[in-house]
């Protein structure tokens, strides 16, 4: 039966990972994602799953990635710097194709900057923070509800589409605890990763399937042999300079996820078939976002709300033909940065309705109020 918890929601984060199937954790403690690693340590070894705290935040996804590889599903965790520490084997796992899911509990930076305070400052990051063209897919939950949900989606699409998935939560949604309804196990659709039909001697490491670009993963040890490398690799997994081969792979990992983008895509809107004013927030924002447009609303101002829960790919189709449809004119991007997935919305919009970005970083979160004031001064 579906039970109701109190819980945090880094908290929230792990139990959906330990029931979704992670049976592999590794990472380092860091302020504020350390929660998830603790109730990791302690969950684990209940399921028969493993955790181990690595010398770094590299090694902690190195041993995630061998995780993935050995036939796991695993999850590392980390905030502020130690992203950025795993940004190069972020793009190993996505040149080689293994599947991990990565936690960003975002903090204040740059370097070691707040350690305790909000931010939305890694956003860009997630999109562009290892080099090289890479389909990214990336969550933002703005619940404690939403961290557990989301953190079975991320395995979900992990396995699916055999990449790295990011869940990108902040420092007031990994502590704020809610009350939550956890769903009983047999409700809960699990995906798990292809695995190859044929039999050994058939296998063609990283050939893929045609009706949705992904190659099946054999686990090491299972007998299956493949090549693994963070060099660009024909369909035998092995390092090539054939640029047709290079094209090819590229290509593919890029396509996996764009031709099934709505599958992916996901945001919630509220008020907006009548707005003038649309705000546009996401993450821990979108709290007091909601709180001034519901507030604002009862004064019988028009005002809606939509919140990207997807930061990537990002929902620009949708906010466009949101805007053009219902012809909002003013759309109002509060961000704890200065500006970053402000530039994406603008674009997004392409001039049909004025744009305006309010920024905070000072560690704190947007009161209701400031929100207010910023709606009250475009109507």
């Amino acid at each position: 039966m579906p039970r109701a918890e109190f819980w945090q929601g880094n908290k929230a984060i792990a139990m959906g990972g330990v029931d979704a199937g992670c049976r592999f954790f590794s990472g380092y403690p860091i302020t504020p994602s350390t929660e998830i690693a603790e109730v990791m340590a302690e969950e684990l070894p209940k399921c028969g799953g493993k955790f181990i705290q690595m010398e770094d935040e590299i090694g902690g996804i190195a041993a995630a990635i061998g995780g993935s590889i050995a036939g796991k599903k695993v999850m590392t965790g980390t905030s502020g710097p130690g992203f950025s520490l795993k940004q190069e084997l972020l793009g190993y796992a996505y040149i080689a194709e293994i599947p991990l899911v990565c936690v960003d509990v975002q903090r204040g930076g740059p370097s070691t900057g707040l350690p305790t305070k909000v931010s939305q400052g890694d956003v860009m990051q997630a999109r562009w923070g290892t080099h090289g063209d890479h389909a990214t897919i990336a969550y933002a939950p703005s619940s404690v509800q939403e961290c557990y949900d989301l953190s079975i989606r991320a395995f979900n699409m992990a396995e699916r589409f055999r990449q790295p998935i990011l869940i990108m939560a902040d420092e007031v949604i990994g502590h704020m605890r809610e009350r939550i309804v956890v769903p009983d196990a047999s409700s809960i659709e699990i995906v798990e990763r292809k695995r190859p039909k044929c039999s050994p001697d058939e296998f063609v490491p990283y050939l893929a399937d045609e009706e949705d670009d992904i190659p099946p993963m054999a686990s090491f040890g299972d007998g299956y042999r493949w090549h693994v490398t963070g060099l660009t690799t024909n369909d035998w997994g092995f390092p090539t300079n054939s640029a047709p081969e290079i094209d090819k792979k590229n290509r593919r990992m890029l396509r996996k996820v764009d031709r099934f983008r709505e599958d992916i895509v996901a945001y919630s809107a509220e008020t907006y078939e009548d707005a003038d004013v649309l705000v546009v927030s996401y993450g821990c924002v979108a709290r007091s976002a909601l709180r001034a447009v519901r507030e604002l609303r009862s004064r019988g101002v028009k005002v809606g709300h939509f919140r990207p829960i997807t930061l990537w790919p990002f929902a620009d189709t949708e906010l466009e033909n949101m805007v053009t449809e219902y012809g909002i004119k003013h759309v109002i991007v509060p961000e704890l940065n200065m500006g970053q997935m402000f530039l994406e919305i603008d674009r997004a919009i392409h001039g049909r309705a004025c744009t305006h970005l309010k920024t905070l970083i000072d560690g704190e979160l947007f009161k209701p109020t400031q929100i207010m004031s910023c709606i009250e001064e475009v109507i």
